[in-house]
């Protein structure tokens, strides 16, 4: 199971709260994890709300106001000594840390100096420990998220006046596709960047899902496109899964003019046990009017890397070309059929629910050919007569 945040509209610590009760996490069962901080003060709200149309959970945590700010120190003290089970708790550290680190860096000042201001207010903690919770609630084999819109202007903190993104956003955001100016406000705070740079262990756009739920999280902004945080739960389709008569594979080529010919069909076997789905040479001209071989090399992506090295390490290869192809193909059937000679396997190829052509396997016709000491030819024709 993934989960899979569509941040179009950026994420902050409450929209994300309430697209994982959207979800299904059960807003009692947050609260009463919540109460093992052993913080007070604070009441949490949890209601349906809409932007532009569309439904989703809202989620206002509502507290005392305070100028009291907090050091890191603090924020482990809390959580260390709360009830919480290890897991949370070290999630919850590494969140926080996230926004430190990015602090103590923008303020030139240790982390263990730096003043959590409204990160260190009780709404802030609510936010990060709730995050924690959520995700050990559902416990996503792999968390996957959408680049992240920041947004654009200015924003109003404890620092003064800053333009979009805060520059705690930007440094915790290092390293992760983002997108700008789509929406005219602060898209993303420090604490939902926090979150996604501790959780997320892939930035796509183009995730291979299968969708099973959406959770959508209303923020508190409006504007020209709805301050929703969307999260998909699903599952994952990796390319093997998807339908077999047009996916994705990926084509892994290389040039060679300086390799003994004997050799290709040692590479050649060494790359189909390394999970080639094709492979195949073609005679090319190349610099200097040399003839070479060219190497290509079919795949799925999972294989892609493994290929690369059996290539380099296989072959006097010293650069490879990868890119990505669509590949269309008939669905394919195998069944038995009773011969004189005992069971063969036949091989069918359908096209929209109709047999294209059926042939016996070769590897069963040559084992009879061989065991029987008769033409191969007379075998697959005997048997082609059955079909």
């Amino acid at each position: 199971m993934i989960l899979y945040y569509d941040c179009f509209s950026g994420i902050s610590g409450d929209m994300n709260l309430g697209a994982m009760i959207d979800l299904g996490l059960d807003p009692e069962y947050l609260k009463n994890e919540l109460h093992k901080l052993k913080i007070d003060r604070y009441e949490i709200k949890v209601t349906r709300d809409q932007r532009h149309g569309i439904f989703g959970t809202k989620v206002d945590v509502i507290t005392e106001k305070t100028d009291k700010h907090r050091h890191m120190s603090d924020i482990e003290k809390i959580i260390s000594s709360s009830s919480l089970n290890d897991e949370i708790k070290e999630l919850s550290l590494l969140i926080f840390r996230k926004i430190a680190i990015a602090e103590a860096k923008v303020h030139n000042t240790p982390v263990e100096k730096v003043h959590f201001h409204e990160v260190g207010a009780v709404d802030s903690i609510v936010d990060i420990v709730g995050a924690a919770i959520a995700i050990n609630y559902f416990k996503p084999d792999k968390i996957i998220a959408s680049g992240i819109e920041v947004g654009s202007g200015f924003v109003k903190c404890a620092h003064g006046t800053l333009p979009v993104p805060a520059p705690a956003t930007a440094e915790i955001l290092t390293g992760i596709p983002v997108r700008m100016g789509n929406v005219d406000f602060e898209a993303t705070t420090p604490t939902g960047a926090a979150i996604l740079a501790a959780t997320a262990n892939e930035f796509t756009d183009k995730p291979g899902i299968k969708i099973q739920k959406t959770g959508y999280g209303v923020g508190h902004k409006k504007g020209n496109i709805p301050n929703l945080l969307r999260v998909y739960l699903g599952e994952l389709i990796e390319e093997s899964a998807l339908p077999e008569k047009s996916y994705a594979n990926h084509m892994i080529e290389c040039n060679i003019d300086d390799m003994n010919p004997e050799h290709y069909e040692y590479v050649i076997e060494k790359l189909f046990d390394a999970g080639a789905n094709d492979v195949f040479l073609t005679p090319v001209i190349m610099k200097k009017s040399r003839p070479g071989i060219k190497i290509n090399v079919l795949c799925s992506k999972k294989n892609i890397e493994t290929l690369k090295n059996t290539l380099l390490t296989e072959t006097t290869s010293i650069g490879i070309r990868d890119y990505r192809v669509n590949k269309t193909s008939l669905e394919r059937k195998f069944s038995d059929i009773e011969t004189k000679w005992g069971k063969v396997t036949i091989k069918s190829s359908w096209l929209n629910g109709v047999k294209i052509h059926e042939k016996p396997e070769y590897e069963d016709c040559k084992k009879i050919a061989r065991t029987k000491n008769i033409p191969l030819d007379e075998v697959m024709n005997e048997i082609n007569k059955l079909l």
